[in-house]
């Protein structure tokens, strides 16, 4: 066979290695595709877009018909090359076949191709549209067979590979995608952290942003008329609780509003008030509950407060509907708040931190990335993780973090020196320090 012989053969492979490119660029341009751009596409009436959200759908059935015809263009291209080089070299030219169309197979059928897809594969993707409707069609019986063979030949190994495939990790694909979400401005930082907010409320419970019950305002309901509305007046908030016998026994709230019409009502008469009129019945929630459930059931019975209890029916503290958008939001401030209560920052990067900060809280304003899963606060966390209740003027290395505690009052840390990591060698300085 001569080499001017060999040239519809040589055309023939040729056609095949263009085939080959062809499929490893459609794979990778479906694969590497943008599901939300196509959605909103699809949403516009792009017919093409629609299409290739349903191949998406049934991705697995796509990849099977572009691995076969690929493997079959392959065969054919190293039996045809095998058939033209021994011819002219003998049986030496099976070596130079091999490593001959490897390497041309390599370059020009799957690495050239999906590279260049990669620079738009959105774009990519619905260009080569009309070449997948026609590859899935002849291709369809023999992956399906194929399916079959491989799905049983697994099950007998005990491998459920179908319910592997049903397995969608929407959640976490999410945070893969917001993750991505980069830019230049500090906008972008603010915009991930609402988003990841967004995903946590389903998992995050009330008692990690719940104010505690020792730090609410609460009054004594068996306290005189004129003392409790008194003080009423003068707090900064609209709701309040009252309690009988003991603190944590609340037995009905006030809201401001209803108290203000009263005193309107009466001309500022205080002696006319009956607050027994104006008491609605607590609403306790447990402390399971999480962020979602109770917006929700806030949304439902429209009311902004509720109380946190244990299994036992004790009192842990309070969660109101601002607690859980500032979760989402971020530090809502209003006229009456003071910015950032018990968080005072020192000139020399240090952090004066009270011990009922929540950890969440910290790691929002400040992108630390201490731990919230064993304690909701910071003196909750020194607690865990040292197991000992510290004295003041310990120091400990949590997590990278150096925490020193300034105050204490009995068994309960109330104040903390936080110090961020720096980098590993003042690391390494402060673990030979606290050693």
């Amino acid at each position: 066979m001569t080499l001017l012989s060999s040239l519809p053969t040589l055309l023939l492979i040729f056609l095949f290695i263009l085939l080959a490119a062809l499929g490893s660029a459609s794979e990778a341009a479906v694969l590497a595709a943008s599901r939300v751009r196509l959605y909103h596409l699809a949403k516009k009436g792009n017919k093409k877009a629609s299409a290739l959200l349903k191949i998406q759908e049934k991705i697995g059935e796509f990849i099977s018909s572009i691995i076969l015809l690929n493997t079959w263009a392959i065969t054919i291209i190293t039996a045809l090359a095998t058939g033209i080089l021994t011819s002219l070299f003998g049986e030496v030219g099976t070596i130079y076949a091999g490593l001959g169309m490897g390497a041309l197979i390599t370059i020009y059928a799957e690495v050239l191709p999906k590279l260049y897809v990669y620079r738009a594969p959105d774009r990519m993707a619905l260009a080569f549209l009309p070449f997948f409707k026609p590859v899935l069609t002849v291709m369809s019986p023999f992956t399906k067979a194929i399916n079959f063979i491989a799905q049983g030949s697994l099950q007998l190994v005990g491998v459920n590979i179908r319910h592997d495939l049903a397995e969608n990790p929407t959640g976490e694909e999410l945070r893969g995608a917001i993750e991505l979400h980069t830019g230049l401005s500090g906008e972008v930082e603010y915009e991930r952290a609402m988003l990841r907010s967004i995903l946590d409320l389903t998992t995050v419970e009330v008692t990690e942003i719940m104010r505690h019950r020792k730090t609410m305002f609460v009054l004594n309901i068996d306290e005189p008329k004129t003392k409790i509305i008194e003080e009423i007046l003068q707090a900064s908030y609209t709701r309040i609780p009252l309690w009988k016998d003991n603190p944590d026994n609340i037995v009905g709230m006030i809201h401001v509003k209803d108290l203000f019409k009263v005193l309107q009502l009466y001309k500022d008469d205080i002696s006319q008030v009956d607050l027994k009129k104006i008491i609605t019945p607590p609403w306790f929630i447990p402390e399971t509950t999480t962020l979602f459930s109770q917006l929700a059931a806030f949304r439902q019975r429209r009311e902004h407060f509720a109380l946190v209890i244990d299994e036992y029916g004790d009192l842990q503290g309070m969660v109101t509907l601002e607690d859980i958008l500032e979760e989402i939001v971020g530090e809502i401030v209003d006229e009456h708040d003071v910015e950032n209560p018990g968080i005072r920052i020192i000139p020399d990067g240090t952090y004066v931190v009270d011990g009922i900060i929540t950890i969440r809280d910290l790691n929002r304003l400040y992108g630390w990335d201490l731990p919230d899963d064993r304690a909701a606060t910071l003196a909750g966390l020194v607690l865990y993780e040292t197991r000992e209740i510290p004295e003041v003027g310990q120091s400990f290395l949590i997590h990278g973090f150096r925490i020193d505690i300034l105050r204490r009052y009995r068994h309960q840390v109330t104040q903390l020196r936080v110090t961020p990591p720096q980098d590993k060698e003042s690391l390494a300085e402060e673990r030979e320090s606290l050693s």
